[in-house]
């Protein structure tokens, strides 16, 4: 053994070495990171049957001192009226068409809550025509309003953390129409009252025949292979472990 360690940094051996120990040490980092992943993805799991085994949550109700951002995914209820003078829409939206995918906006309504407080709602889905305030009147919705959905939490990138950010206002411009993301925070800036730090994803009615489309997410609880992923990367780095001294030994007995 003393031998073929010897071999492993001979001037002939040295820089394969030197590969196959950063491979192991890939294959090492790899395997821990689908560990990782795995742990994650059973906190989202946890999270998301937690969430689901709740109550409905009356946003229209007292809500003082629940943490609305710890509650993604919850369902949640509120009545209130829709302040169309202030909504936007978020563009570069897919809706699958009997014809293939479309692109469009999703609209994001201010809803003026009874107990005082204020949410932005994502209503639906509707095809790039509707592309100014005006045209989005003809969704407007007169009175009291009931909304049921889901807490979704605000995003300043996009999902993967990418993304074009939503650009700054021009000068003399006193807010802008069309957003890349949900960004609650830069939407506050122009809007006159506070509103809640979450958004409620409007669900689909029966049939969601009529725009705006509406959607929420289907979500898979399952640990995405991830330690089968770990395992097959602790497997390589075993096999290059053992394999490269036995190649050598091989490569110098003949």
């Amino acid at each position: 053994m003393f031998k073929i360690i010897k071999l492993f940094f001979s001037p002939a051996w040295l820089f394969t070495t030197c590969l196959v120990f950063l491979a192991i040490l890939l294959t090492i980092r790899l395997g821990f990171w689908q560990l990782d992943r795995l742990d994650q993805n059973n906190t989202f799991n946890s999270h998301i049957l937690s969430v689901q085994a709740m109550p409905d949550l009356n946003l229209s109700e007292e809500i003082k001192g629940i943490n609305l951002t710890d509650l993604e995914y919850r369902t949640v209820i509120a009545t209130g009226i829709f302040d169309f003078n202030n909504q936007v829409v978020i563009r570069n939206q897919v809706w699958a068409q009997s014809w293939g995918n479309e692109i469009g906006y999703t609209i994001i309504t201010p809803l003026l809550m009874q107990n005082g407080h204020a949410v932005l709602v994502q209503r639906g889905w509707v095809p790039l025509s509707f592309n100014t305030p005006l045209s989005l009147r003809s969704f407007d919705q007169s009175g009291d309003v009931f909304v049921n959905g889901i807490i979704r939490l605000p995003l300043e990138k996009g999902e993967m953390g990418g993304g074009v950010p939503d650009p700054t206002l021009a000068p003399g411009q006193e807010g802008l129409f069309f957003w890349n993301n949900v960004n609650i925070k830069r939407i506050q800036q122009q809007i006159p009252y506070d509103i809640l730090p979450v958004y409620v994803q409007q669900a689909p009615v029966k049939d969601n025949g009529t725009l705006p489309y509406k959607s929420i997410p289907i979500l898979e609880l399952t640990d995405e292979a991830h330690l089968g992923y770990a395992i097959q990367w602790f497997f390589y780095a075993i096999l290059l472990l053992f394999g490269y001294p036995y190649f050598i030994r091989k490569h110098r007995d003949n």
